[in-house]
């Protein structure tokens, strides 16, 4: 979701209740525009703290152009993944962003439970560590596991060191039944990506939002890998990671024995046709989590986020009564 967040999709998030994150733009120079609409949007006043976060990816991130963005703008929390350097590269952020802001709190995503211990331990630990599991969609660990697992063995081990941190649950939640799910076993929240992207807010193309809604049994028709990166000239990722991506015409050329240099032709022919390169016999990179069988229709994301915590609670009480 990190490029699809605009600034109208958090506010909606905002005004449901939610806490929605703008996603740091390609050019980081353009940060501060996002800002400046997500402010007017709401608006708060220049120099008041902005009610919604930002997330920064930090292994290819401008720091100091970030953090002059956060200084400037007082967004209430900083949401930091992919470091390059591990949690030393975490720790440095996580001080500069408190050196401008110390009102800013700051999330961390991890996807092991080493990398939780690590971030728990840390000389600047987190006020939020974020839990992504295995089906979420876009980039994660390659090896990983599943949020059902991830979550509980994070908090025993949390508990272990004496550390209490609240965990948030990231990947394969996408309505009110896996909030209800992670909130159980141990988390304040779930953070939802793949539903956001049918919203009529997320500035996506027409054609990836309709390969969202179109895919059903995600664990059959999605798939984890590098491919993807490989075909649009993302190079740059470290190699611990790769994405969950909606199986097409470039995986199944993939399977099929098509060289890298051909199936790279043919991505950047159906780059030419617009929304046509998605769909049944698309060939372009759409990001989903293995939930993505659970949306079924593009909604306003202040509705997503209503009916999401509706659904949770229904659940929860469903729950107690077969107790």
């Amino acid at each position: 979701m990190r490029v699809f967040s605009s600034p109208s999709l958090v506010v909606s998030v905002h005004l449901a209740g939610g806490l929605g994150f703008l996603g740091a733009p390609t050019k980081i120079s353009n940060l501060s525009s996002l800002f400046t609409q997500t402010r007017s949007l709401l608006n708060v006043p220049a120099k008041s703290m902005l009610p919604v976060g930002i997330g920064f990816q930090t292994f290819n991130t401008d720091l100091e152009m970030a953090i002059e963005a956060v200084r400037t703008h007082t967004p209430v929390a900083v949401w930091l993944f992919v470091p390059r350097d591990g949690q030393l590269e975490f720790e440095l952020w996580t001080r500069r962003i408190r050196d401008v802001s110390p009102q800013t709190r700051v999330w961390i995503q991890v996807g092991s439970v080493a990398d939780a211990v690590a971030a728990a331990s840390s000389r600047t630990p987190p006020d939020v560590l974020v839990l992504q599991g295995s089906d979420a969609g876009g980039h994660g660990l390659a090896k990983s596991a599943g949020i059902i697992s991830l979550l509980p063995e994070v908090a025993d081990a949390l508990k272990d060191i004496g550390k209490d941190i609240p965990l948030m649950a990231a990947g394969g939640i996408a309505d009110g039944r896996g909030v209800a799910a992670v909130l159980n076993l141990g988390a304040i929240g779930a953070a939802m990506g793949t539903r956001f992207l049918a919203s009529e807010e997320a500035e996506v193309s027409e054609g990836y939002r309709n390969d969202v809604v179109r895919t059903v049994d995600g664990g059959q028709n999605t798939v984890r890998t590098s491919l993807y990166d490989e075909l649009s000239g993302r190079t740059d990722w470290p190699a611990i990671y790769d994405g969950r991506n909606v199986v097409n015409e470039s995986w199944r050329d993939r399977e099929k024995g098509v060289q890298v240099e051909e199936n790279r032709r043919r991505y950047e022919e159906a780059g030419k046709k617009g929304d046509e390169g998605w769909g049944e016999q698309g060939r372009l990179t759409a990001y989903m989590g293995s939930a993505v069988g659970l949306v079924r229709e593009v909604k306003k994301a202040g509705d997503i986020v209503r009916e999401a915590r509706e659904e949770a609670v229904a659940a929860m009480r469903r729950a107690r009564c077969l107790l």
